[in-house]
């Protein structure tokens, strides 16, 4: 009883953690697109989005050297589902997101590609050295992308970034994404250990507890950014989260040690990949995610969430 009531408090304490440390991340990232004149796009697909990532990578990473391919697999896959439909269905139930063109025409169907990578790349039930070589190959060239879409200024649009100097800037940043990734350091661990206190499986704990976890920078950076305007930092930092966590993530896990992908994950791997299927048609007509895309979303995770747990 003693072991549950902490667990409890430390995930409480996680929670509130990640509130502040995503508002001073999110005021921090569009202070500094702003000071060197980075489109907020670009912003929410890099640095925004690789910061709130950290969770997924260290959690990742560390199951792989440990041997548990369930949560390698599962976090990643569980924490791409749970940002689109999830935290993109919150963000724009709270208010409409507009998308812009680049993400429409080019980084979610590159989203939806890298998933169906990952796909076939499992079908032979492991992740390899190889594979691995593969993934960080693309991610190379995703970021060669970037880099050229920097260049030009594609996606310069959004709220305008408080006129704060920019050390203030990059200490907020920083000190926003030490707060996030500690907090959800802390949700992670005590959300585990309440989910194995009621002996749930390691699949399970990985798809939706562990995935929960580590995707809660996502949720309150883009709930943070669609309140604040940011609309490009709120589907910026879903859509690079999404990307980076299956290119680096897993293709560094799969360097380090190949990881086995059980024939149990096909399933949710093209649910991940019909999620980005669902974003791009929610949002290709009109440019703009509504409150009825939000709640089809929501909708589309509680059919997922019941289908995992028949």
């Amino acid at each position: 009883m003693a072991e549950i009531l902490l667990s409890l408090l430390m995930l409480s304490l996680g929670f509130l953690m990640l509130v502040k440390g995503s508002d001073w991340f999110v005021d921090g990232a569009c202070g500094i697109a702003s000071r060197f004149g980075i489109p907020q796009l670009v912003i929410g697909l890099t640095i925004v989005a690789m910061g709130t990532s950290a969770p997924e990578a260290a959690v990742s990473i560390t199951a792989a050297i440990k041997g548990s391919a369930d949560i390698t697999i599962g976090n990643i896959v569980g924490s791409n589902i749970l940002n689109i439909l999830i935290i993109l269905g919150i963000s724009s139930v709270i208010t409409p997101l507009a998308v812009s063109r680049s993400t429409i025409f080019y980084e979610i169907p590159f989203l939806i590609a890298v998933t169906v990578l990952l796909f076939f790349q499992g079908r032979n039930q492991t992740v390899g050295f190889l594979e691995g070589v593969v993934l960080l190959l693309v991610f190379v060239v995703y970021f060669v992308y970037l880099f050229f879409m920097a260049k030009k200024g594609h996606g310069a649009n959004g709220a305008p970034a408080k006129a704060n100097s920019l050390w203030r800037s990059v200490l907020g940043t920083a000190a926003g994404l030490v707060i996030i990734v500690a907090g959800s350091n802390m949700a992670v661990d005590s959300a585990s250990t309440l989910a194995r206190i009621f002996g749930m499986s390691e699949r399970f704990i990985g798809l939706t507890i562990v995935a929960l976890g580590t995707s809660l920078p996502e949720l309150f950076t883009s709930v943070a950014a669609a309140r604040k305007g940011n609309a490009d930092i709120a589907i910026g930092n879903i859509v690079g989260s999404n990307i980076f966590n299956i290119l680096f993530v897993i293709g560094i896990s799969a360097l380090i040690i190949p990881i086995p992908f059980s024939a149990d994950f096909y399933a949710d791997t093209l649910t991940a990949a019909a999620a980005g299927v669902l974003l791009l048609i929610c949002c290709g007509r009109s440019r703009k995610l509504g409150r009825i895309s939000g709640i089809l979303m929501l909708l589309g995770y509680l059919c997922y969430f019941v289908f995992i747990c028949l």
